[in-house]
């Protein structure tokens, strides 16, 4: 058995498993990509252990959180670790390298496994993502697919990348479709830590030599914020517009937020987020219109009196090269229709 010193973020692959000592609070919050969470204290166990180092000082912490960590060592040893062989290597992390982790990896070695901690914990993985992502997002080809709400541009992206192209999904690392009503029914966002963790994981798997396709976004997704080098670097970016027709585009809406009508009553509230904007008539009756399940009238009038308006306003400010922007014509967003989207956004000459 080796006993190391601890080993570096870019060393994790040499590792057999990546345990994550940490509470399972913090760890939902953000974790390192293929860790599994043992932790050596619950997240009440922390609470606890916490309150009493402030209230009675390190030696009664250490003493009742001592008892807590072997009992959840023991825990783990009877579970997950159970069948591991002699052999095995394991990695473990807490928040900075401190007692979390170095007990974990203590009780490990003392069984004979060549178990080794993660220098700097959890923070030094935090602050790798945030140097992969200012150093990966300058050097990106964008190309910014944009259209008009409901023009499909998601679905063309991820039949762009069955054919093979390189593809950024923001909206799908950010688990929300970038809209008001783009919340996705029974699915959290993950915190903008965790979205910048999958990114950096995201960036490091692109060529960066050749093109990568993105949808044109705002700053904001859902509750989530582009970093706002990558946020300036698709504004500067080349544009590809999908022009559809308001008539596929509101078939294309229907089938697709089609689960809106299933929560009527979701669907009226979030409505009336646009009073101030649209006045109280329009969205009062586009709310009774949600309540009746007449999904067709409401997306139509959402398109053509708030949606559309806001995209003319919106495009030529945000993106410096819109007008230089590449179209592609659409009429038919069924699924055949998507494909061939894809494939003519792959056809089109590139920018000058």
């Amino acid at each position: 058995m080796t006993h190391r010193g601890p080993v570096r973020v870019a060393d994790i692959r040499a590792f057999d498993a990546l345990i994550d000592a940490r509470t399972p609070a913090e760890f939902a919050l953000d974790h390192i990509p293929g860790a599994i969470n043992c932790p050596v204290l619950d997240d009440e166990e922390r609470r606890i252990v916490g309150t009493l180092y402030k209230q009675t000082g390190a030696f009664e912490a250490r003493r009742v959180g001592g008892a807590m960590v072997a009992a959840n060592l023991a825990r783990h040893l009877n579970g997950p670790f159970a069948d591991k062989p002699a052999g095995w290597k394991p990695l473990v992390y807490c928040w900075r390298a401190g007692l979390r982790s170095g007990s974990m990896v203590t009780w490990l070695r003392l069984v004979g496994w060549d178990a080794q901690q993660l220098a700097g914990g959890y923070k030094s993985f935090r602050h790798h993502v945030l140097d992969e992502l200012a150093a990966f997002i300058p050097q990106l080809r964008l190309h910014v697919v944009c259209g008009a709400t409901g023009s499909a541009k998601t679905r063309v992206l991820q039949a762009l990348e069955r054919r093979g192209a390189q593809v950024l999904d923001l909206e799908g690392l950010a688990r929300h479709k970038g809209s008001l009503l783009g919340a996705l029914p029974g699915v959290p966002q993950p915190s903008q830590k965790a979205f910048e963790t999958q990114l950096a994981t995201a960036l490091e798997r692109f060529d960066l030599g050749r093109t990568v396709y993105v949808e044109g976004e705002s700053a904001r997704i859902g509750r989530i914020t582009l970093p706002i080098p990558l946020a300036e670097r698709m504004r500067a970016s080349d544009c590809i517009e999908i022009v559809a027709t308001p008539e596929a585009r509101l078939a294309y809406l229907l089938r697709d937020y089609a689960y809106l009508g299933d929560d009527p009553e979701a669907l009226a509230r979030q409505l009336g987020l646009l009073k101030e904007m649209q006045g109280k008539e329009t969205v009062g009756r586009w709310q009774a219109w949600a309540r009746e399940h007449a999904l067709s009238p409401l997306f139509d009038e959402l398109m053509r009196r708030h949606y559309d308006p806001h995209y003319a306003r919106s495009q030529e400010r945000h993106f410096a090269h819109w007008k230089a922007r590449r179209a592609v014509v659409a009429s038919d967003l069924s699924d055949a229709g998507i494909e061939a989207l894809a494939d003519a956004v792959l056809a089109l000459p590139s920018p000058n």
